[in-house]
């Protein structure tokens, strides 16, 4: 988003934390007086998609100028003008109103800038002069915390019965229990809109994107059913002759049962024989509530021969572990630590539901510019290693003995990790290679006939002379120029083909990285990001202090469920159709999806858009079908389907919008766009799509008010600072703090995440810590902005990635005392890298509160903790959405009052 030169509410905030003070007011002021002083242009636009950049045109037309920058100076208002500006807005359509109001003269002399402190505003609080200004209340502009409360405390604790088409289901923030009665819970798809607008006209002038997030793979919690299985036998599932979609509840059975219309292409299609049943004077077969596949939204089928490679059935998968031995890992202690988790982590490898031991099966790479394999055969006394020199020609040096039972070799595997360690010991390598490793496990895939993951643990810019080898590339001149994403795009040539010849092979990539500099992340998370697998970054890692998130995470990796070798097909009903896919995906072609891998925590972002009228009797139909093999090598297809409304009036639409959705969306389309568009470009798309649907709403749908009020859909109260906060994060904002590697990886990361995972990263969880320990129930959440904060109080805050313990100057010496074992606050070391666990009420108390929010995320959290006023609690404040950014970037109540001027000259 563009910025406006405004106050930074950090650089005032630093001497005088928590209240209102006459600084901040000024700088409100100031920011206000920017705001109003300028006639922003906006150009028309007809899509929400983030087209390349235009050569000669693009479906937005020509970019629109940046509305916050190039201002140039202009005649100070008359404090008159400037008041009647401020007091003419309203907020409303929501149950509240605003009035924003100031009063008094303009006056006060800018300060110098604060050093220390980026991005803050280059001139801190002045004195006012004049009469004192009345307070603007932030408490009455749209809240998110409110409205999780309202959602968790209208739905939260309830069955959700899928039994209707087009319901909106609760915020992915609530608890709530799904009953399935025919269409998919909403943990496995969820819509931007659950009413599709009847024509491409009305999609286009409201501008809200039509899509849905697809998470195949989601966690059903212990408390709702698992997913039936169903086994056709030989003849396989049944499905339509015409557009192959798979039977499921919307199909229509005619002529007593002998035939099924199908839902989606309308085709008139035989039953089989076998699948024969009689019809009750409803038309609905008799036998609806036995078959999952007829009154169900998601099950499963066992696949047939059919639909495997080479019509065998598959090997079980197996799991690779490559460890790089180079000095920086040796003397970091990884290698050391690595060896020995492995040891109690084989034990709890992924296994079929019901089934003693897991059929994957390991094996072992160790390298730095050469690699060494590891015999662990059952029948060997000891481990032998077999090394490759030439990593140009890579090629696998055993077959027999290399990918083992773990069960049946824990002796020798044993064996190998207590050597590992002692045998690299004193190695003064430096340099290692990537891409011959990537090529190695996927020749002993290809060996094995099988599919399965690469677990790669790699400390540095692969130099070696060897195929993938990388150079610096990160040239900070870039940042906020035309040229910028060239340094979010990978290099093609040796890791383009890596990624297709790891899809081929099902070979999915999980990367574990260990920097102290620059690692060209852009190009080395290339192929997990194709594979279905994921990045971890632990910048200068040492064992004692990182030791533990890391092996979280790679506990949690190894463990979770995950199918192989997916192929992944979105169907619909006539008049719309899937047009674009976002995600840790490949595609050869424009309808199937392929993932090396697919687990629990992917999740795919897919576009539609219309071909042909939709009819409202009859509504839209989304069918999702995913075909892999399971961790016990067998083939299974994977349905889950969805049923929306359809309306020609747009009120219908903005009823059913989830924000949520909605701005996971948005953040995907902005960070693929990012490849090939100008940060300062989609930034302003972003601000004027924002406008857009909103001054849609307000022309179409909202009654008659003055147009000094900002009216709001319900559905999308807090959708501003949702934009606003996804336009301040790191990956979008070029600071020359931010590394280049960091927002690559948050990049990569935002691509595969699902609706609950964006939501926590773009509007964080701020939770007061009250001490009141007889208490069970989790604190509530506050607003996030530093107002919130309180010099003597102790706040958690939480974003699914990093977990923050902040500490107040003035926190009471017994609370520290309980928690710290010291005896007040200025007693507190000046690095804190954890939180011990003391034997008392209060100590236990915040590590139960730490454990229930760690539970809930996807990723293990590192705690950081902060105190008032130490420099690492800017890497705090970064994360206070609601606020100034401190790396460019609006506040909340500065971007609502531009957006609000945008759609104010949209209407005129």
């Amino acid at each position: 988003m563009p910025q406006p030169p405004a106050s930074s509410h950090y650089g005032s905030s630093v001497q005088q934390n928590g209240s209102y003070t006459q600084g901040y007011l000024f700088c409100l002021l100031c920011s206000l007086y920017y705001l109003f002083k300028i006639v922003f242009p906006l150009k028309n636009m007809s899509s929400p998609r983030f087209p390349p950049p235009p050569a000669a045109s693009s479906s937005f037309g020509q970019v629109p100028q940046s509305p916050y920058q190039n201002i140039a100076p202009q005649a100070t208002p008359s404090t008159h003008q400037l008041t009647n500006q401020i007091s003419n807005m309203q907020i409303s359509g929501y149950g509240t109103n605003i009035q924003m109001d100031t009063a008094g003269p303009y006056g006060g002399q800018l300060a110098g800038p604060q050093p220390g402190f980026p991005g803050s505003f280059p001139g801190g609080a002045a004195q006012m002069a004049g009469p004192p200004q009345k307070k603007l209340d932030p408490d009455s502009i749209p809240s998110t915390t409110q409205v999780i409360e309202d959602d968790q405390a209208k739905r939260g604790g309830q069955i959700y019965a899928t039994n209707l088409r087009g319901q909106i289901p609760p915020l992915v923030t609530s608890n709530f229990t799904v009953q399935d009665q025919g269409n998919a819970s909403p943990r496995f798809m969820r819509c931007t809109t659950y009413t599709f607008p009847c024509t491409s006209d009305l999609a286009k002038q409201c501008q809200v994107p039509l899509g849905t997030v697809i998470k195949p793979f989601a966690t059903i919690p212990k408390n709702e059913t698992p997913l039936y299985v169903v086994n056709h036998g030989e003849t396989g599932p049944i499905r339509c002759n015409r557009c192959k979609a798979y039977m499921c509840p919307f199909m229509q059975f005619i002529d007593g049962g002998r035939r099924f219309q199908c839902a989606f292409c309308s085709c008139i299609n035989e039953v089989p024989v076998f699948y024969f049943q009689h019809l009750d004077h409803m038309g609905r077969r008799m036998d609806l509530y036995e078959r999952p596949e007829l009154s169900l939204g998601s099950y499963e089928f066992i696949a047939t021969l059919d639909y495997c490679k080479n019509n065998k059935p598959p090997n079980p998968p197996a799991y690779i572990f490559m460890i790089d031995v180079s000095y920086t890992n040796i003397k970091s202690g990884l290698v050391k630590l690595l060896c020995e988790e492995l040891k109690t982590l084989l034990e709890k490898l992924p296994r079929e539901e019901g089934v003693e031991s897991s059929a994957v099966r390991v094996g072992f790479v160790t390298y730095n510019k050469i690699l060494h394999f590891y015999n662990v055969k059952s029948a060997l006394a000891q481990p032998q290693m077999m090394v490759v020199s030439d990593v140009a020609e890579m090629f696998v040096p055993l077959q027999d003995g290399f990918l083992v039972n773990y069960q049946e070799s824990r002796a020798v595997i044993h064996n190998l990790l207590d050597q590992i360690p002692d045998m690299f010991a004193d190695t003064n390598e430096s340099e290692t290679v990537f891409a011959p490793i990537i090529q190695a496990g996927v020749e002993a895939f290809k060996a094995a006939e099988c599919s399965g993951k690469l677990f790669i643990f790699h400390s540095s810019i692969p130099t070696a002379e060897a195929p993938g080898k990388l150079k610096n590339r990160d040239d900070r001149k870039l940042f906020n120029t035309e040229k910028e994403k060239t340094l979010f795009q990978p290099l093609k040539g040796v890791y383009e083909q890596l990624c297709k010849d790891c899809v081929a092979q099902g070979c999915c990539v999980d990367l574990f990285l260990f920097p102290s500099q620059y690692l060209d992340l852009a190009t080395m998370g290339d192929v997990p990001t194709h594979t279905g697998g994921s990045v971890y970054k632990y910048s200068n890692f040492q064992a004692e202090v990182d030791g533990t998130h890391f092996l979280n995470d790679l506990r949690k990796d190894v463990e979770k469920p995950i199918g192989f070798d997916a192929i992944m097909r979105v169907r619909t009903s006539t008049g719309f159709r899937a047009t674009d896919f976002f995600g840790a995906i490949h595609m050869n072609n424009t309808t199937d999806v392929e993932m090396a891998a697919v687990d629990c925590d992917n999740a795919l972002t897919v576009e539609f858009k219309h071909d042909d009228t939709l009819n409202e009797e009859t509504g839209a139909f989304i069918q999702c079908a995913l075909l892999y093999t399971t961790v016990g090598g067998q083939r299974r297809l994977r349905v889950h389907n969805l049923s929306l409304n359809c309306s020609s009036q747009l009120s219908e639409l903005y009823k059913s919008c989830e924000t949520d959705t909605l701005i996971n969306f948005f953040a995907k389309s902005a960070y693929r766009a990012m490849l090939n568009q100008p940060l300062k470009n989609i930034r302003e798309i972003l601000v004027n799509q924002t406008a857009h649907m909103l001054a849609c709403y307000r022309k179409n749908c909202a009654s008659p008010s003055a147009a000094s009020q900002l009216i709001l859909p319900d559905a999308m109260k807090v959708f501003p600072v949702y934009m606003n906060s996804l336009m301040k994060t790191p990956a979008m904002v070029g600071s020359p703090e931010i590394s280049t590697d960091e927002r690559v990886l948050q990049r990569l990361c935002v691509m595969a995440m699902g609706v609950e995972e964006t939501q926590v990263l773009l509007y964080p969880c701020l939770i007061p810590l009250n001490m009141d320990v007889s208490s069970s129930v989790l604190p509530g959440a506050v607003r996030c902005s530093e107002e919130r904060l309180s010099d003597n109080g102790m706040f958690l805050l939480e974003n699914g990635r990093l977990l923050f313990l902040w500490l107040g100057q003035a926190c009471p010496s017994e609370l520290i005392q309980s928690l710290f074992n010291v005896p007040s606050f200025a007693h507190l070391p000046e690095e804190l890298n954890s939180l011990p666990e003391l034997d008392n009420p209060q100590s236990k108390k915040v590590h139960a509160i730490i454990s229930a929010i760690s539970e809930r995320r996807t990723n293990r959290m590192k705690l950081l903790i902060v105190k008032q006023k130490d420099r690492p609690e800017i890497l705090f404040r970064q994360h206070l959405v609601e606020d100034k950014g401190l790396h460019g970037g609006a506040s909340y109540m500065d971007f609502l009052c531009y957006v609000h001027r945008e759609v104010r000259q949209l209407l005129t």
